[in-house]
């Protein structure tokens, strides 16, 4: 298994472009409203990239999938595709971007609340928000990459949800998708350790109900199995010389700064 383990030239990069993606869920929090479609929301982000950002989006194309964006409301776990589907008051979404640019990718998403939401829902995307933040407080140096999954099972699971098992995190940087795979579970057959300089995304799935998933006939979308809510957040991070540092940082992390543990 190769791992790139990214230089200082890099690494510039991926801060960059990890900047970009993280303006994109920031830029497009207002639109996020009952009314509009995911397909003007996807148009949004496409104008914002192409034009503003001067980038591209990594999505758009990729394996023919049809969109910029990926839009996941309530029970779609992951890969919805943007269409004519009205959101209303009461809906949780996901919206995962994916930016290219100097041909260096970055990969993040967020929960967006649609009007006013159950606090049951608002809980699930909580604990959601929350497993991703507990797993990059023990990122550094030698550690196991397994001991990353194993800590979110862990959390998820006390709080009474679970964890999809089918998509997981990935490394990524002049390709959308690389090598290390990061488990959101416990496994033991990943005994890659840590290193400076690695960088990779977290993006813990965590469903309300069962773990289990379908997907649709579109062949991207994937839902719940047992139409359970979902919920997910994603960030692109790098590994330090003592902790982690997140580079698609966005304003709704509430967090003063991107380096952790440092």
């Amino acid at each position: 298994m190769k791992i790139n383990i990214k230089n200082k030239k890099e690494i510039k990069k991926m801060r960059k472009v990890g900047k970009l993606a993280a303006e994109i869920l920031d830029m497009i929090e207002k639109y996020v409203k009952p009314g509009i479609t995911t397909e003007e929301l996807d148009n949004i982000c496409k104008n914002y990239i192409k034009y503003t950002q001067k980038a591209k989006s990594a999505c758009l194309g990729y394996h023919g999938f049809p969109k910029s964006i990926c839009t996941s409301i309530n029970d779609t776990v992951c890969h919805g595709i943007p269409n004519k589907t009205t959101l209303k008051s009461g809906d949780i979404i996901n919206i995962d971007v994916s930016i290219i640019k100097n041909k260096y990718h970055s990969d993040t998403s967020k929960m967006f609340f649609v009007g006013k939401i159950k606090k049951k829902n608002e809980y699930l995307c909580k604990i959601a928000k929350k497993s991703l933040y507990n797993a990059l407080k023990i990122i550094k140096p030698n550690i196991y990459i397994e001991d990353i999954g194993y800590n979110i099972q862990k959390y998820v699971e006390s709080k009474k949800f679970t964890i999809v098992r089918e998509y997981c995190g990935h490394g990524i940087g002049r390709k959308f998708h690389e090598q290390p795979q990061v488990l959101h579970y416990k496994t033991t057959n990943n005994q890659i350790k840590l290193k400076p300089g690695m960088i990779f995304t977290i993006e813990p799935m965590i469903n309300m109900g069962t773990e289990k998933t379908k997907i649709m006939q579109d062949g991207w979308t994937v839902k719940t199995k047992d139409s359970n809510l979902s919920a997910q957040y994603e960030h692109t991070i790098l590994v330090t010389n003592f902790g982690c540092e997140i580079l698609t940082l966005n304003k709704s992390d509430n967090i003063k700064s991107k380096l952790i543990n440092i």
